[in-house]
């Protein structure tokens, strides 16, 4: 079946304005995809680079074949660019105009370019180098594992095989009028396969920057904006996943639960400013103490909780002890202000023979927590022993309540259980600071 090559121009040109149209829309929409209003750009310069090839006649040879070529190589650089910033890479203008500079520069300099096949020759071997340059692009940001990445680089990698097989044939058949190269038939396939490449590489383009919002989206959902960490839901599930994974590779893991002291008085004091520095300082310090392995979120308002695979309690409990220490030292004068706050934090681990869910895990680390409460703040805390006595307290004496939003003062509890003199009760503003404290994997109050 011939294809009519006027025709096959008419087609490629509207088509290829419409998808560039449609990604600048696209861009307009999203506008921190600042790819898109590349890839757009590129569509229409090269709409307008096949409509002066295609009426070559009409103009002179260099505004059809020197300027029309030289603008779809500009295209073609825009396109592997707009890669380039869609994975957070700079714009290199060398990158998109050294193509086009090559083009021209070949055209007066060597005689290379006044023979039959030099142009043929030249010009696919700029555009394979763009188009493997763009599917390399793509393939080293495949991090976030965006679905249509893999498509998007296969379709890049064949179009660019297809003009590297263009230079061998042309090679093959020098001067014939005949050959494939300048037949109208072969002319007709490159067309076809170019008309159909830039149609499907531009839906797959709008589809990968729909999946990149979609993943920021999701992202912004799970991340506490504040401090920059998982946030409560992002952190259980997370935890969870992970704790599930050791019925197959089983190993210790430790829960530590932090909760900042008398974290109120500090917002009534400095101001909520102050506050939220406190937060994103201690984010910080505990972060820089544990592991790349170790999950940290903040579980909501000052209560913070981390989860370390591989730990034993004595490692836990140090690595509480470092997080606590640290903290203190970092934020005694913080903003002009001898803020001095200290962080409070219950330890809980489990053997690796053991089998628990992370809401029991979280629970006996929240048990400890008290103790440390309890005990002045500002320690650390380690559930074991303390978690075995409340199990094994009779019936009738204290127990931590599952059922109920509030619990008990913690110094009255610790006192019920022998761990400190029983105290008085202090006035409701001294114990303000602390708020009493609650199941940690119930819905948190607001900070």
């Amino acid at each position: 079946m011939d294809l009519d090559v006027k025709t096959m121009f008419v087609v490629t040109i509207s088509v290829t304005s419409i998808l560039g149209l449609l990604l600048i829309f696209a861009w307009y929409q999203q506008r921190k995809i600042q790819a898109l209003a590349w890839w757009g750009c590129a569509h229409l310069i090269a709409s307008v680079a096949v409509w002066m090839i295609g009426a070559r006649g009409t103009f002179s040879d260099l505004w059809s074949i020197d300027i029309a070529n030289s603008l779809l190589f500009v295209s073609s650089g825009m396109i592997w660019t707009g890669a380039r910033l869609f994975d957070g890479n700079r714009v290199s203008l060398v990158g998109v105009f050294g193509g086009a500079a090559a083009w021209l520069m070949a055209g007066q300099i060597t005689g290379f370019m006044d023979t039959p096949d030099g142009p043929v020759i030249f010009s696919s071997m700029i555009i394979a180098c763009y188009t493997f340059g763009t599917a390399i692009e793509f393939w080293r940001g495949r991090g976030d594992q965006l679905m249509s990445r893999l498509p998007l680089i296969v379709m890049l990698s064949m179009h660019g095989i297809l003009y590297l097989v263009r230079i061998p044939l042309t090679l093959a058949m020098p001067n014939s009028a005949n050959g494939p190269v300048f037949s109208a038939a072969w002319f007709g396939v490159i067309g076809l396969e170019s008309l159909l490449y830039m149609i499907a590489t531009a839906f797959i383009l709008l589809a990968m920057a729909k999946e990149r919002s979609e993943l920021e989206h999701k992202t912004a959902a799970m991340i506490d904006p504040l401090t920059g960490i998982a946030n409560r839901r992002a952190f259980l599930d997370a935890a969870a996943r992970r704790m599930k994974q050791r019925t197959r590779e089983p190993q210790p893991v430790s829960a530590l639960l932090f909760d900042l002291d008398r974290f109120k008085d500090i917002n009534d004091q400095y101001g909520h400013p102050v506050g939220d520095r406190v937060l994103q300082i201690f984010t910080d310090t505990a972060a820089s103490e544990l592991r790349s392995s170790d999950l940290l979120g903040r579980l909501g308002g000052e209560e913070f909780a981390a989860i370390l695979f591989g730990a034993e309690a004595g490692s836990a409990a140090a690595t509480a002890e470092r997080v606590r220490s640290a903290f203190v030292e970092a934020n005694a004068v913080l903003d002009g202000y001898e803020v001095g706050t200290s962080v409070s934090v219950g330890v809980a681990s489990v053997p690796a023979d053991e089998v628990t869910g992370i809401e029991e895990l979280l629970t006996r680390a929240d048990e400890a927590l008290y103790v440390a409460k309890a005990r002045g703040r500002n320690r650390v805390e380690v559930a074991d022993a303390y978690t075995n006595r409340v199990r094994q307290a009779p019936r009738g004496e204290w127990r931590p309540s599952r059922s109920s939003e509030q619990r008990a003062d913690p110094r009255l509890v610790a006192a019920s259980l022998g761990l400190v003199a029983s105290p008085a009760v202090a006035p409701e503003d001294e114990r303000a600071g602390d708020g009493l404290r609650r199941n940690p994997l119930a819905n948190p109050a607001s900070s």
